[in-house]
């Protein structure tokens, strides 16, 4: 296994999560920060990524070629859009680099072309970063195995800032999905993702989500397991994304000593049997 900081590309290095990552990458001993990319013709070109993040001078500069780039990284952050992802993972097996996606937002048809990737790329796909949601997950698969089939009733609520443009949120997906597959419900099925008008009484196995979009909330996220008399409610609140960058950080840290594979933050933080 090599023993050098793997060098870190960032896709999106303009945007909100890019420059976190620039800070996370560059707070980490463990990594190396190589190259941003930023979009095609952009006028950030060349800009050096640490006063576009705000830490001051790093001496690495933005490009809008990521072949350009290619000898100068060994692991890719993408949280941009799946377009754009999952051309930069044909990029990725092309030319023999790891990848951590947290982009969210992919259709069934879009995860499935993902995942044919899976024998090709050593890649990390996760709709959270965050060592919190990741713990959750495991509180949420207990807790429904325990609850879900005695009465009580299960409600996903999450919160999101306003520029959000996917709904229900990835990482409250990921949480119905873990439930569903812990009481052997499948998701497609007994998912409810709208109450509108006459709905009718709520059904006892369905998994209910609501969404809220506003201001500049970080991400929020509460599990409800209801029934009469008695409430239990699990809930992870970010305030930063600063959490789920390190968590990317780690996950690029991880892939770079891994062979090809479908790896999630799960097996990342050796909850997940790997």
């Amino acid at each position: 296994m090599s023993t050098h900081a793997p060098r870190i590309a960032i896709v999106g290095v303009a945007g909100r999560m890019g420059r976190t990552l620039v800070n996370a990458v560059h707070q980490d001993p463990g990594a190396s920060l190589a190259c941003g990319i930023v979009e095609p013709g952009s006028s950030l070109v060349g800009a050096d990524l640490g006063e576009l993040a705000g830490t001051g001078r790093l001496g690495v500069t933005a490009s809008d070629d990521l072949l350009a780039v290619a000898d100068d990284f060994d692991v890719l952050i993408d949280f941009t859009n799946p377009a754009t992802t999952l051309a930069n993972l044909a990029f990725c097996a092309e030319h023999g680099k790891r990848i951590v996606i947290g982009t969210t937002g992919l259709d069934d048809a879009q995860l499935a072309e993902l995942d044919d990737y899976r024998d090709r790329v050593p890649m990390v796909f996760a709709p959270n970063m965050s060592v919190g949601v990741n713990l959750t997950l495991n509180l949420l698969a207990t807790a429904a195995r325990a609850l879900g089939d005695e009465g009580y009733d299960i409600e996903v609520i999450e919160a999101h800032h306003r520029h959000k443009v996917d709904a229900p949120s990835g990482t409250a997906l990921k949480m119905g999905e873990v439930m569903a597959d812990a009481l052997e419900r499948p998701l497609k099925e007994y998912g409810v993702f709208e109450r509108v008008g006459q709905c009718g009484p709520r059904t006892d196995k369905e998994i209910g989500f609501a969404t809220v979009r506003a201001g500049d909330i970080v991400g929020e996220h509460t599990v409800m397991f209801a029934t009469e008399g008695e409430r239990i409610e699990i809930t992870h609140k970010a305030s930063s994304r600063m959490t789920f960058a390190k968590g990317a950080v780690r996950a690029a840290r991880w892939v770079a000593e891994r062979e090809a594979g479908h790896y999630d933050m799960q097996d990342v933080l050796g909850l997940g049997g790997d």
